[in-house]
């Protein structure tokens, strides 16, 4: 060296490669994530290509052989939950930060996700894309980012309430059968109404700004979300269908032919009874994943935990596959179900990302949006 003494010998290309997996692990096991979030991250994507890419039956909670049917439309729902808690967390947890760096960080993934899903709508791909709507349910995000568990919850159990009502009402109008509305229906995501499914995001961020790390909040989470599975599913919704096979609906007009659509316990249906349902199922399914991740069960629920540290990356995926898979056919939906994919694209899923997690890092996808999101931050503090 240039002081006389020896230089410090190169690190080794093992010592580097050691030194980079020790990184990659810190990061993914570190105290900055919660595991449990990760981990219920997963299981809503997978549960998402299980919806996309199996035959499922009809749930009936009485018939085991019918569970299957439990990923329709749940797990789209535990992913908008999720996205309230992930926010939350990204805002400050406990400790909301609604600085304007964080609104325009917000407001710049909102903007590349509904690009993304627009993109991805145009494919030949015979999936209802989520992200128009997911970035939608971001902006909305934004002008709550101060808000403290209390009015958080307050405001998600009101528009669970109020939502499923107005969704029914506007589709009644036709809107969507105009040149207008059809547009519209797209550019929002509107299987996905951002009128109720606000419910599941302000849900999800009142979780985020709560103590989720003690047991005893994890705990309550479970029980409150399976009372509220249980009333929705067991109650409101057996309620909505006994009226919709009924004459009452007929016999009383339109209005109540909405009202009763409003009280529905079907998946995308956007009734009260798939809110209540399917939201507490959502809540449920967080508390016991945080639950589970306090346990030696953590380690062997590695790569479901990384397909949730890069839950965009692996949704997005799964539209490649299927294009490639059926490209040049006249039917996608029917080829690519004949190919029975749901395994082996599950299966590479949680391998992939896996892999990706431990030797890489983040998500292509996430990292490219956190990146462009920062620069826009720090681009408006220069100015």
């Amino acid at each position: 060296g240039a002081g006389g003494e020896p230089a410090p010998p190169l690190p080794s290309a093992g010592a580097r490669n050691g030194g980079r997996l020790r990184t990659r692990w810190q990061r993914f096991e570190g105290e900055g994530r919660l595991a449990g979030i990760d981990m219920a991250r997963g299981a809503a994507v997978i549960g998402m290509f299980a919806a996309h890419m199996l035959a499922l039956p009809d749930l009936a909670w009485a018939d085991p052989s019918t569970w299957a049917g439990a990923v329709d439309g749940r797990p789209s729902i535990l992913f908008a939950t999720l996205a309230g808690v992930s926010i939350a967390l990204f805002s400050g947890g406990g400790h909301p930060r609604a600085t304007p760096d964080v609104r325009i960080r917000l407001l710049v993934r909102a903007g590349l996700i509904w690009a993304l899903g627009i993109a991805l709508s145009l494919m030949p791909v015979p999936i209802i894309v989520i992200l128009p709507a997911y970035a939608v349910l971001f902006l909305c995000a934004i002008a709550v980012l101060g808000w403290g568990p209390r009015a958080l919850f307050s405001l998600a159990a009101a528009i669970a309430v109020i939502g499923p009502l107005a969704v029914q009402g506007l589709n009644a109008l036709g809107w969507r059968e105009t040149a207008a509305g059809g547009l519209a229906y797209h550019l929002v995501g509107w299987n996905y109404p951002f009128v109720l499914w606000a419910a599941f995001v302000a849900g999800g961020m009142a979780i985020g700004r709560l103590r989720i790390r003690r047991l005893r909040v994890q705990v309550r989470l479970l029980l409150v979300g399976a009372g509220l599975a249980l009333v929705g599913d067991g109650i409101i919704a057996p309620l909505a269908a006994a009226a919709g096979t009924g004459d009452r609906a007929s016999a009383s007009g339109a209005e109540a032919g909405v009202f009763v659509a409003a009280l529905s316990g079907e998946p995308h249906g956007s009734g009260l009874g798939e809110a209540i349902g399917s939201g507490g199922f959502a809540i449920a399914v967080i508390g016991a994943s945080l639950l589970v991740c306090r346990t030696p069960l953590r380690w062997l629920a590695i790569p479901l935990r990384a397909v949730g540290a890069m839950p965009l990356t692996a949704y997005t995926a799964q539209f490649a596959v299927w294009w490639a898979a059926t490209a040049g056919t006249d039917s996608p939906l029917a080829g690519f179900h004949a190919l029975d994919p749901f395994w082996p694209f599950a299966l590479a899923t949680l391998a992939g990302c896996t892999a990706w997690t431990l030797l890489i890092g983040r998500g292509p996808l996430e990292w490219a949006i956190d990146r462009v999101s920062r620069a826009a931050a720090r681009a408006r503090s220069v100015a």
